[in-house]
């Protein structure tokens, strides 16, 4: 299928360059102005898509060459852009940034090569005047397929703007777009993780109008449509899920629990799932009448002390899984099922204990491999995967294989034939014959009560 898809990419020069502030304030515009927007992430990241669906009021999508072949990624991107004016791509770290020190695979490079997609470079200026011009040739001789086609400046001076473009025009023969002068007052916080996440964020709407004020100042909003209608059509194959007999499925989201791929929820409502969110911070107990149960990535050291002080809660989860109800775990969800993070009791299913490592631990991109069958695949299946956690845990499970593309690898992760649990996320486009492992068994659970 060929769709038409207007879209613009929105990389840097490394990560703290300003494409995140950059990217919401265009959102936040463009929105304003009553454009219909997709946004999409790079990479794995979970934390700016919760930003960008602060703003546009929709989910956002990631678009990631580690998890996705390049068809699934074009499918994506074409899926949730399909009734939006315009996409606006995130790019991750910086432009040619990719797995490993020495390539570019998964990068934002090779994202909007495989998208076809313009590529305008945020370039900090903050302490610097002609070393920006340096570092823009720098990034549009590095790889000659660049895609770039403007830049915007993050932390630029009013006075000192005029001229850096026109030399940067004159120069390189590409657009500037405009630029963001420092504000202070709408620094988007940092944490051990990233980003602290949108919910967390005080006064955010007021920050993100503020952002978006400036960006109707100081940036070429028009220039950026027009660069986006410009994109070439996508040409791609949909990517067909087996429908099937409805089942329930109860999502944990809250503040503790909030990481989560919505693509890949989507995944099991297209395969016919009813998905029921309900928060272990909040609630008594789990949804009625479920079969199956999904605890997500979070924070939920920060939030130990009261998910361990819901013990109708804890109680209610830990009856569940060992009655069989089955269960994928990820991250945040794995600490839950422990004995502990911490000082604070967790639900027990699992044995160990979650301590703070105070560094980030076995990070990075990672193939999984089943050494065994499981609810989600047979022994030897594959599906990649991404760990991004500073607390571990003194059991963290051993019943899948993860490999780095450096040939490192470490045991991980809790399989059963009802149950994954482990600090490793996947989504399931990545594979989809997992959701569909995890999909027969709730079915399975569905039948046993029938």
């Amino acid at each position: 299928m060929i769709k038409h898809a207007p879209r613009v990419l929105i990389a840097g020069t490394g990560s703290g360059c300003g494409k995140t502030t950059t990217v919401c304030a265009i959102l936040q515009a463009l929105k304003n102005r009553g454009h219909d927007v997709a946004s999409f992430k790079c990479g794995p990241d979970y934390i700016d898509p919760m930003f960008h669906s602060r703003i546009i009021g929709a989910k956002s999508a990631n678009l990631d060459l580690h998890f996705f072949r390049e068809n699934t990624l074009r499918y994506l991107l074409t899926k949730n852009a399909e009734t939006q004016d315009v996409s606006i791509i995130e790019g991750v770290m910086g432009y040619y940034d990719g797995i490993g020190l020495t390539t570019t695979r998964a990068s934002s490079y090779e994202v909007a090569k495989v998208t076809d997609s313009p590529v305008v470079l945020v370039v900090g200026a903050k302490g610097a005047s002609l070393s920006i011009l340096a570092t823009i040739q720098g990034f549009l001789t590095f790889y000659p397929d660049n895609q770039i086609k403007g830049v915007i400046l993050n932390q630029c001076s009013p006075m000192t703007y005029g001229a850096l473009a026109k030399a940067i025009e004159d120069r390189f023969h590409i657009r500037t777009f405009g630029y963001l002068p420092k504000m202070a007052d709408c620094a988007l916080e940092s944490r051990h993780l990233g980003l602290v996440t949108a919910v967390e964020v005080e006064n955010l709407r007021e920050k993100l109008q503020i952002m978006a004020q400036q960006a109707e100042k100081t940036i070429d909003l028009e220039g950026l449509l027009a660069l986006a209608r410009k994109a070439d059509e996508i040409t791609c194959e949909p990517v067909i899920l087996p429908r099937q007999e409805t089942v329930r499925i109860a999502v944990a989201k809250d503040n503790a629990f909030c990481f989560y791929y919505e693509d890949s929820l989507e995944v099991l409502k297209d395969m016919g799932a009813e998905l029921i969110d309900f928060s272990p911070l909040n609630d008594e107990t789990l949804p009625e009448n479920i079969h199956g149960l999904y605890l997500g990535g979070g924070y939920p050291e920060l939030y130990a002390r009261q998910l361990s002080e819901n013990k109708t809660m804890l109680e209610s989860v830990r009856n569940a899984l060992q009655k069989g109800l089955p269960c994928i775990a990820e991250c945040g969800g794995f600490m839950y099922l422990t004995e502990s993070i911490g000082e604070f009791p967790m639900a027990g299913n699992l044995s160990g204990n979650c301590f703070d490592n105070g560094k980030l631990t076995r990070f990075g991109y990672v193939t999984l491999q089943a050494k065994e069958d499981n609810m989600l695949c047979k022994a030897g299946e594959q599906i990649p995967a991404h760990e991004f956690h500073h607390w571990d845990c003194t059991q963290p499970g051993s019943n899948f294989k993860a490999t780095k593309s450096t040939g490192k690898n470490w045991d991980c992760a809790v399989a059963t034939d009802t149950l994954y649990a482990g600090y490793p996320h996947f989504h399931f486009y990545a594979n989809v014959s997992f959701a569909k492992g995890f999909y027969d068994t709730c079915l399975k659970e569905k039948h046993r009560h029938d």
